[in-house]
Formats: C-alpha cells, sequence, structure tokens
C-alpha cells in the first residue's frame, strides 16, 4: 500500500524507492485528499506500477479540483482501465499479515478539502501506525467521537505539523510513542509549527521531521520497530 507520494518532483523519489526494493505491484494505492503536495505526482506512480485498487475520499463535485495534476491523475488512471474507490469509514484492508482501518473522513462533507482526508490505522503484530493526511482538528475530534482511535506507536503527523492539527483529544487517544512530521526545509509555511512540537513533546521526544532528518523509515516485524534515517 502506498499512501500519498508528494509533489511530481518528489514522485521520482518514492518511485526509485520502490524500485530499489523490488516492488512492482501496489495492491492499494490511497490519495488521501487532492492536494499536489500530497498526490501532485501520483500519476506517475500510476503509470509506472502495476496498481490494485485507487481509494480517495468522496468530494462533493464543488470540490473536485480542474487542477492539472489531478486532471493527469484521472487520465493515468482511466489509461490503466482503473476505477477510484471511495474510502468506506470502517473498512478494513489486509496487507499480507498486517492490516489498515479506514478510520476518516467521518462526514460526507467539508468546508476545508483537509478534511475529506482519507485517514488509516495500521496495526502490524504488536505495532500501530496512523496517517491522517491533512486531517484539521475538525476531522480529528469526529475520529475520536467515532470511537476508532486507540494507541499508535507510530504517528505521521497530521498537515505537516501545523497548529490546525494534532489537537488535544485526538492526541490523547492516541498517545504516541514516535511521530513524523513531513514538512519541506525552509518552507514558507513555517511547519512545523512550535504549538504542535509543543502538544506532540507531551507524549514523546522522539520526533522526526524530514527537514531535518531527511527521509525517515520505520521497519516492524509485528514485534519491535527500527527506525533509520537519512540525515543524522
Amino acid at each position: 500500500m502506498l499512501i500519498d507520494c508528494g509533489e511530481s518532483e518528489a514522485a521520482d523519489g518514492v518511485i526509485r524507492f520502490l524500485n530499489e526494493n523490488s516492488i512492482e505491484k501496489l495492491d492499494y494505492v490511497v490519495a488521501t485528499h487532492p492536494h499536489s503536495d500530497h498526490m501532485g505526482g501520483m500519476y506517475k506512480i500510476v503509470d509506472q506500477f502495476e496498481i490494485g485498487e485507487v481509494i480517495v475520499p468522496h468530494l462533493d463535485d464543488s470540490d473536485i479540483p480542474t487542477t492539472r495534476y489531478y486532471e493527469k491523475f484521472l487520465d493515468t488512471c482511466d489509461a490503466g482501465d482503473l476505477s477510484l474507490t471511495e474510502a468506506k469509514l470502517g473498512r478494513t484492508i489486509e496487507l499480507g499479515d498486517a492490516e489498515a482501518e479506514i478510520i476518516a473522513p467521518c462526514s460526507p462533507g467539508y468546508d476545508n478539502t483537509n478534511n475529506y482526508s482519507v485517514g488509516l490505522f495500521l496495526t502490524h503484530g504488536e505495532n500501530t501506525f496512523i496517517f491522517t493526511g491533512d486531517a484539521e482538528s475538525l476531522a480529528e475530534k469526529e475520529m475520536v467521537k467515532s470511537g476508532n482511535l486507540r494507541h499508535a506507536d507510530v504517528y505521521k503527523a497530521g498537515h505537516h505539523g501545523s497548529d490546525t492539527s494534532g489537537c488535544e483529544e485526538f492526541l490523547a487517544e492516541i498517545t504516541p510513542d514516535y511521530a513524523v512530521i513531513s514538512c519541506g526545509e525552509g518552507n514558507s509555511y513555517g511547519h512545523p509549527k512550535k504549538e504542535a512540537l509543543k502538544e506532540i513533546s507531551r507524549y514523546t521526544d522522539k520526533i522526526y521531521r524530514t527537514d531535518l532528518n531527511g527521509t525517515v523509515t520505520f521497519v516492524s516485524d509485528g514485534r519491535e520497530l527500527t527506525v533509520s534515517t537519512e540525515k543524522e
């Protein structure tokens, strides 16, 4: 399963990583929401690999982008005879001896596209991971209310460490042991925000940032977790 891929130029690195690991087929591709920093290069990946299923959030017609990258994504899926599957809350996807449960979005419509983000809770033996795309506090509180949250060993921090995500109620439910913040070095948004770092640090001091650490890799054997970074 591949969850997002970054901008078009970042997708080349994802393709290289997949090739280096001898991955020829992606059983599932999840585009959490239609923003280019999450799926701008997805058309390249769909074009390069055998794809089983493409999962996207349901979007109101008025929220469907008309941007070039999204049109390329749709055209490439169409050329590969791939239909888009809308994320269904509560669906569990088997991934070998792991499983991923769809925990968001919880509502049919939002004013903010970020809140449409497909959320996934991944369980591999004793190890757990949570991915929430750019879901903001409104969507996070819906996840809390749904009762589908529990402790996550690894939290892929919401919205690049923005102060609009990682709300107190959400973090209190997942109590992460590790956090990974995906943000560009010197990004214009000022991510991660001090407020986000402060909230996450209430639960763990094992916070990895791609702007400082480069690529962050977690490996699970179902019992132990090992982590490595591109930069010290």
